[in-house]
């Protein structure tokens, strides 16, 4: 009896779960670009914005650590505790390069050389124990683990490799994003066209999303003096807002009108599993025009608060919040 309960115990980091990772689709990179470009104006929000200063690495590797714990806690792929882990260890990770370069000097050529190493040596370790690497198994707690440490290092590198690019060698932001997407490009045609090995080819795209997602921020928000287009994070918001009525749209176009009776588009997702909490939302007939009118409201009451923006003058929470107000109005 003791040997047994000595036995469960220690094999509590391998005992098996369901699988803790998304599959991967187009929507996965989608999503995984979009992270990686809200993780790096996010973190120059809290860093300049906020005036945090050095101490965001702590205050975000305190957030990513719970981030961290609610997904362990987890049993299943459960999409909020994943992103919202993906978005934090964005910008942790990013935030250890520019810790590294901007405050101790490292030259970039040396944190791309160390994090590539670090990295190696993850993936090596990982594949001593487990003998893969694929993400299609991370259903233990040690293969989540190894998982995570990768996932950091990816970012790390990702971003000393993306810096050094665009800075080093004065590529420019747009140029550095075409440089990217078209090496991402190259992977997806060695993997599909040449059949590269799979788990070569998602790792090595995993690395240059981070930068490819860093461009792209940089890219729309920086002043033109600099090689963007100058937009600003309110230009950039009201941009994702327009993305917002398309999507309204093309959910108009496409819905059945003929059976508008019964619900359509339904997604109703667990959310955060120790309170049973979901995320349930639906179109029928009834609440297909509210949902065009509460998302044209967003947009007249984004453009209105343009110049009257409330006390303390802070448009960058503000707009979070109308969008997650906006969330929250159009699911339960």
């Amino acid at each position: 009896m003791l040997r047994s309960a000595i036995a469960t115990a220690s094999d509590w980091r391998t005992r098996p779960m369901l699988n803790k990772v998304p599959e991967i689709t187009i929507y996965f990179w989608i999503i995984k670009v979009l992270c990686t470009t809200v993780g790096e104006t996010f973190a120059d929000y809290l860093n300049v914005d906020l005036g945090f200063g050095t101490y965001t690495l702590y205050l975000v590797g305190v957030l990513t650590v719970a981030a961290l714990v609610v997904q362990f806690a987890t049993k299943r792929y459960i999409a909020p505790a994943y992103w919202v882990a993906v978005v934090l260890i964005s910008v942790f990770g990013t935030l250890i390069t520019d810790k590294l370069t901007d405050d101790f000097g490292v030259a970039l050529e040396i944190t791309t050389a160390i994090f590539t190493v670090v990295l190696a040596l993850v993936f090596y370790v990982w594949h001593s124990f487990e003998r893969t690497l694929s993400i299609h198994t991370i259903f233990t707690v040690r293969r989540e683990a190894f998982y995570w440490l990768a996932i950091l290092f990816t970012f790390a590198l990702g971003t000393a490799a993306g810096d050094l690019v665009a800075e080093k060698f004065n590529l420019g932001y747009l140029n550095s994003l075409i440089l990217f997407a078209g090496i991402i490009s190259v992977i997806a045609i060695a993997h599909f066209g040449l059949d590269v090995n799979a788990v070569v080819a998602f790792w090595a795209a995993y690395v240059i999303t981070r930068p490819l997602g860093a461009s792209i921020g940089d890219y729309l928000s920086q002043d033109t003096i600099d090689g963007g287009l100058g937009l600003g994070t309110d230009q950039t918001s009201f941009i994702f807002l327009l993305a917002i009525l398309a999507l309204v749209v093309y959910l108009i176009a496409r819905f059945d009108y003929a059976h508008s009776a019964r619900f359509q588009f339904v997604a109703n997702k667990q959310w955060i599993e120790v309170i049973h909490s979901r995320y349930h939302i639906g179109l029928d007939g009834i609440s297909l025009p509210l949902l065009a009118l509460s998302a044209l409201i967003t947009v007249l009451c984004v453009i209105y608060s343009w110049d009257h923006f409330p006390e303390p003058f802070n448009p960058k929470a503000f707009l979070i919040l109308i969008l997650v107000l906006a969330t929250g109005m159009n699911g339960t």
